[in-house]
């Protein structure tokens, strides 16, 4: 009896359709729930941001409050081992001629008896026995002992002082041993946080300048400026003189011209001359590293920092310093280069 079939495009009931169609569904299904989940994670982590300037030396001011405690402990210390190795060093040269006189004495002690016994009493004990006329060797042995006691006595107290400096110098050593430990302790301390400082200070942008005598500046955009500004910047403090360019001592236009020398260019020695040799800035546009010029015959200039601040050399009896730029009526400014 011939075999019933089914027809090519039907299916017995309870069985898939298309096995391999359904796993494509399933792996479109996962890979569409991954990248879902994937996209959520990458808009739910938020974008790092650089360390702003501000937030950078904020840091650098924590650190330095850990590290300028930690300098003063160290020089504490240092100043106190100094005075303590000194007194440890008088103690030793005390403890010398003692222990060199004690020896000698024991020596002593040692050589009366046994010279007695030995080779009979030397010349001086003899005379001493002698005229002390001691009839029996008990009398004799006892003058003997008299004069080893005597001996031993002043032993006695030339160790008993000696121990005494002994002594003194065990706890001083001591101390001297905890306090150089303690030296080294904090000069770890302070190398590792000097290290995180100059870390610190090497994440500053390039743009930045910060120098020890003047305030940290920010938007310096040419290399001349900013090697214009250290220089300038390493000045505050020397005298002002008269006609001087460098290196101790300056008047206006020599600073301005010693700073941008530095930098490979050259201005002239005179306030009308360096107004010639740079560009016009409007006030508006002025950045750092740019001349700032006074009063209408421009007979000052200083070097421009930024925020209404300039590095000047401001006057005989005043040495270089950074002050505002609004205390004097500003002619102008010029951008050297």
């Amino acid at each position: 009896m011939p075999v019933a079939t089914m027809p090519p495009h039907r299916h017995a009931p309870g069985r898939s359709a298309r096995p391999g169609g359904l796993r494509r569904v399933v792996h479109r299904l996962l890979t569409l729930v991954a990248a879902a989940v994937v996209g959520a994670g990458v808009l739910a982590a938020p974008a790092y941001a650089e360390p702003s300037v501000d937030e950078i030396e904020a840091a650098i001011d924590k650190k330095w409050e850990q590290l300028e405690p930690t300098i003063e402990q160290y020089n504490k210390v240092r100043a106190q081992l100094k005075v303590n190795r000194k007194k440890s060093a008088d103690l030793q040269k005390k403890i010398e001629p003692l222990a060199l006189q004690s020896e000698l004495a024991m020596n002593r002690v040692g050589d009366l008896a046994s010279r007695y016994y030995i080779t009979g009493p030397s010349h001086d004990i003899g005379a001493l026995l002698v005229s002390a006329k001691p009839d029996t060797l008990t009398e004799q042995l006892t003058i003997l002992d008299r004069l080893a006691a005597h001996e031993r006595k002043q032993l006695e107290g030339v160790l008993k002082v000696r121990d005494k400096y002994d002594a003194e110098k065990q706890k001083l050593d001591a101390l001297i041993a905890s306090q150089a430990r303690q030296q080294n302790e904090l000069a770890a301390t302070k190398k590792r946080i000097d290290a995180e400082i100059k870390r610190l200070e090497a994440s500053l942008p390039v743009t930045t300048v910060a120098t020890e005598k003047c305030p940290t500046i920010n938007g310096v955009v040419s290399e001349a400026a900013r090697i214009a500004i250290r220089t300038a910047c390493a000045q505050v403090g020397d005298p002002y003189v008269w006609g001087a360019t460098g290196p101790n001592s300056f008047d206006c236009s020599g600073l301005t011209q010693f700073a941008y020398k530095a930098a490979g260019i050259h201005l002239t020695h005179f306030t009308g001359a360096q107004w010639n040799e740079g560009k016009a800035i409007p006030r508006s546009e002025a950045r750092p590293g740019d001349l700032v010029f006074f009063f209408s015959d421009l007979h000052h200039v200083g070097l421009y920092l930024g925020n209404d601040k300039m590095v000047h050399a401001a006057r005989a009896g005043k040495p270089v310093n950074v002050s505002s730029i609004n205390f004097m009526p500003v002619a102008g400014f010029r951008r050297p280069g």
